[in-house]
C-alpha cells in the first residue's frame, strides 16, 4: 500500500514539473510571437536564424538564474524582490500584472483570430468562446493539474501542426544552419534580438513555471535537479516551436512568396500548405493565445498574492476575474494598439529589474541559505540585464513617442 501511494506521488510530482515546464513554454510562445516571427522571418530571411539562436541563448540564461533561486528560497519572484530591497516587491507585482492584463487582451484577441480562422465565428463571440474556457479551467476542482494537463496537450498539438507545414514548405535548412552563426548582415539584427527577447522572457513569462512549482510544493535545495530539468525541459519545448515556426515561415519567404502585412504568420501557413495550412493556422493561433491566456493570468495573480491576503485565499476567482476583464475590454474596446505596444515596453523594462534583484538575491544566505550558485550563471544573467537593461532605453523611446504631443 505504501509503495502504490509513493509511486502515485513520484507520478504526481512528474506531472508537475512537466506542467511547470510547459506553462512557462506556451507563455513565451503567444499570438505576438507567431506574428513578429513571420514579419521579422520575410524581412531577414535566413539571417532570422540568428536571432533566433541567440535569443534561445538569452532565454536559457534568464530561465535557469531565476528557476533556480525561486527553486531553492520557495519564495515567489516578488517576495525575493522584497527582501532584496524592502517595497521592490510590491512595485514588481503591479508592474507584472499591469503588463500581463494588457498582454491577456492580445492573447484574447489572437484565440479568437484562431478559432475565426478555424470555424468562421464571428470575432466577439470567439473571444467570449476563449475567454470562458479560461475561467472553466480555473474553476475545476484540480486546477492545477487540468492547466498542467491543458498546456502540454496544446503545447504538444502546436509542435505536430507546424512541424506538418514545416515539411511542406521544405525550408532552405542548410542555409539557415549556416546563416545562425554567420548572417549575411548582423548589425541589423540588434532590433529584432532586443524585440523577441522581451517577448520570450519579458514580464510574467520568466516566472510561470516557477511559480507553478511552489504551488504545487516542489522547492527547496533537494529538489534543484529535479527544477533544472523541468527548466531546460520548458526551454527545448519553446526551442522545438520557435524553431519549427521559423523554417515553416522561411521555406515560403524563400520562394519569394510576399506574406500579407495583416496577417503574416497566417499567409505563410496558407502558402506553406494551402487551405489545410490555414485551418492548421487557426489550431496553433487558438492554442497559442489560450495558453497564454492561462499562464498570464495565472502568474499575474500570483505576483498580487503578496498585496493582500484575500487575494491568496480567493485566488482562483481572481484569476477568472483577470480573465474576465480581459475579454470583456477585447470585445468592448477591440485590440487596443497602443496598450500592447505599452505592454511591449513595460515588458522590456522589467526584465532587467527581475533578473537583476533574482542575480543579488543568488548572493544572499537569508533568501538561498547554504547554496552555492554557479559563478558562469550568474556572469550569464549579468550579460543578460545589460542586454535588457539596453532593450529598456528603447522600450523608454517608444513609450515617449506614444504620449500625446
Amino acid at each position: 500500500m505504501g509503495s502504490n501511494k509513493k509511486d502515485s506521488d513520484l507520478k504526481k510530482k512528474a506531472s508537475v514539473l512537466l506542467g511547470a515546464a510547459f506553462i512557462m513554454a506556451t507563455s513565451a510562445i503567444g499570438p505576438g510571437f507567431l506574428t513578429q516571427t513571420a514579419a521579422f522571418t520575410e524581412q531577414y530571411k535566413a539571417d532570422f536564424a540568428f536571432v533566433i539562436l541567440f535569443s534561445i541563448l538569452l532565454a536559457l540564461g534568464a530561465q535557469l538564474n531565476v528557476w533556480r533561486v525561486i527553486g531553492v528560497s520557495g519564495l515567489r519572484g516578488q517576495d525575493i524582490a522584497n527582501k532584496v530591497l524592502p517595497g521592490l516587491g510590491y512595485f514588481l507585482a503591479i508592474l507584472v500584472a499591469l503588463g500581463g492584463l494588457a498582454f491577456n487582451i492580445g492573447n484574447i484577441g489572437g484565440a479568437s483570430l484562431g478559432i475565426n480562422a478555424l470555424l468562421g465565428i464571428d470575432m466577439n463571440v470567439a473571444a467570449v468562446i476563449s475567454g470562458i474556457i479560461g475561467v472553466l479551467i480555473f474553476l475545476s476542482k484540480d486546477a492545477g493539474p487540468v492547466m498542467d494537463k491543458f498546456t502540454k496537450i496544446l503545447g504538444m498539438l502546436m509542435i505536430i501542426v507546424v512541424g506538418y507545414v514545416t515539411f511542406t514548405s521544405k525550408p532552405p535548412v542548410g542555409e539557415a544552419l549556416l546563416r545562425s552563426i554567420s548572417p549575411e548582415n548582423p548589425g541589423a539584427l540588434l532590433f529584432p534580438t532586443i524585440t523577441l527577447l522581451g517577448g520570450t522572457v519579458g514580464g510574467y513569462i520568466t516566472f510561470a513555471g516557477g511559480h507553478r512549482l511552489i504551488d504545487a510544493g516542489i522547492a527547496g535545495k533537494e529538489n534543484l535537479d529535479q527544477i533544472t530539468r523541468s527548466s531546460l525541459t520548458g526551454i527545448l519545448v519553446a526551442t522545438i516551436m520557435r524553431v519549427l515556426l521559423f523554417l515553416a515561415i522561411l521555406g515560403v519567404v524563400s520562394k519569394g512568396l510576399a506574406l500579407d502585412p495583416t496577417n503574416p504568420a497566417a499567409s505563410a501557413f496558407q502558402h506553406g500548405a494551402g487551405t489545410i495550412g490555414y485551418k492548421f493556422f487557426g489550431i496553433v493561433l487558438w492554442s497559442a493565445g489560450i495558453t497564454s491566456v492561462i499562464g498570464a493570468a495565472f502568474t499575474s495573480v500570483s505576483f498580487l498574492k503578496t498585496l493582500h491576503p484575500l487575494i491568496g485565499k480567493y485566488e482562483k476567482y481572481v484569476i477568472c476575474s483577470f480573465i474576465i476583464a480581459s475579454t470583456l475590454i477585447m470585445v468592448l474596446v477591440g485590440s487596443p494598439a497602443k496598450l500592447l505596444i505599452l505592454a511591449g515596453s513595460l515588458n522590456g523594462l522589467i526584465l532587467p529589474v527581475t533578473l537583476g534583484t533574482m542575480l543579488l538575491a543568488s548572493k544572499r544566505k537569508d533568501i538561498i541559505g547554504d547554496y552555492k550558485h554557479p559563478t558562469w550563471l550568474l556572469l550569464f544573467g549579468i550579460v543578460i540585464v545589460l542586454v535588457a537593461g539596453y532593450s529598456g532605453i528603447l522600450s523608454l523611446r517608444n513609450m515617449a513617442n506614444l504620449i500625446p504631443r
